[in-house]
């Protein structure tokens, strides 16, 4: 028998529908009273024991080798925590013609949160670029989210945002920073567990997040902020979020240039400067915004499937660009010891894809 296979027409990550279809759960029968209380101590649970699973695996001495390219990472690091929130404030002009209040919160915090490691690899190896410095931009954008991102939350949003308080960064300290840095000290002693079950874990991974999704939307809906947003509104959102990314994809790729970087470099700083991580925003917002994420969220996630799609055509694009160099990249991607090269949305595992 043949094994199923997502249809390779089609551009929609699968994730992204088990993901629409947690939150239709969550709508249909949200967790209430008993329910509400077991699948919220699960959450947090699982956004712990997530953490730890980034700290295990992410490889600190990957990223410490690519500080020689302290250019590119800085640019990605400039661009996803200082241009991308300039944008985020900026569309506060659109509230309330536009967009409500909380869903301007939900796509402040969008900007807020760190690069994708996983899908910026991937992508950078499709279109023929730099995919060591790809691995090591994404990770240092993931160890410096793990600190900037609440702290910036507790600027930009702590003032006025529905459900935030600076209360919420002792939990962030205990829920993400200390088993992010547990999962860090104890890799050298369970990295090889780790890479060996990659597999099951990603699906630990997935199925944890999917949880987070359903605790979240279960108490938006037992508090009735659904009430909040129309179709018109998330029309509105759609179309703000399309603008952000193409602006802030032309301007890695052009600002890159003027900057003198050469065209493997160019396509790592556009693919990992550009793209925001669902699986690192999704645990923060739970805990920063607590009952109130799942308009936080909302943003995030149709960014998320935005930016694949849009992404895996650049990406095909430019491996077909004249100038591109032969599979160089792709084996300079494994020669370093990471399986992201294949397409992430045609046939790659979605773990890669979800960061």
């Amino acid at each position: 028998m043949k094994r199923l296979r997502w249809p390779t027409w089609m551009p929609i990550d699968p994730y992204i529908v088990l993901l629409l279809g947690t939150v239709g759960l969550a709508a249909l029968l949200p967790a209430r009273g008993t329910a509400a209380d077991v699948t919220s101590g699960a959450s947090t649970a699982a956004i712990a024991f997530l953490f730890f699973l980034y700290g295990a695996r992410l490889s600190t001495r990957e990223a410490l080798d690519g500080l020689k390219h302290w250019r590119l990472h800085l640019t990605v690091l400039i661009c996803t925590f200082v241009i991308f929130p300039a944008f985020g404030l900026a569309a506060r002009a659109l509230v309330p013609e536009l967009l409500t209040q909380p869903l301007y919160q939900g796509l402040l915090f969008l900007t807020l949160v760190p690069s994708t490691i996983q899908s910026s690899i991937a992508f950078t190896s499709i279109a023929r670029g730099n995919v060591p410095a790809a691995i090591c931009a994404g990770s240092f954008s993931s160890l410096v989210g793990i600190v900037l991102t609440p702290l910036l939350a507790a600027w930009l949003l702590g003032g006025g945002a529905v459900g935030f308080s600076t209360d919420s960064l002792v939990k962030i300290v205990l829920q993400l920073l200390v088993p992010f840095v547990a999962g860090q000290v104890l890799r050298r002693w369970i990295g090889g567990f780790v890479t060996r079950h990659k597999k099951v874990l990603g699906l630990v991974d997935r199925g944890s997040i999917l949880l987070v999704v359903y605790t979240a939307f279960s108490e938006g809906m037992n508090q009735g902020i659904w009430h909040q947003v129309s179709p018109v509104r998330l029309a509105g959102l759609l179309g703000v979020e399309a603008v952000l990314l193409a602006v802030m994809l032309a301007l890695t790729w052009y600002g890159a240039k003027a900057l003198g970087f050469v065209r493997e470099d160019r396509i790592a700083v556009q693919f990992a400067g550009s793209k925001k991580s669902l699986a690192s925003g999704l645990p923060m917002a739970s805990v920063l915004f607590a009952g109130h994420a799942s308009l936080a969220v909302l943003p995030l996630m149709l960014f998320h499937q935005m930016q694949l799609m849009v992404c895996a055509v650049i990406a095909k694009r430019r491996a077909r660009d004249p100038e591109a160099a032969p599979d160089a990249s792709a084996e300079t991607a494994e020669a370093s010891g990471d399986g992201s090269a294949a397409h992430p949305v045609e046939g790659q595992p979605h773990d890669r894809v979800l960061r």
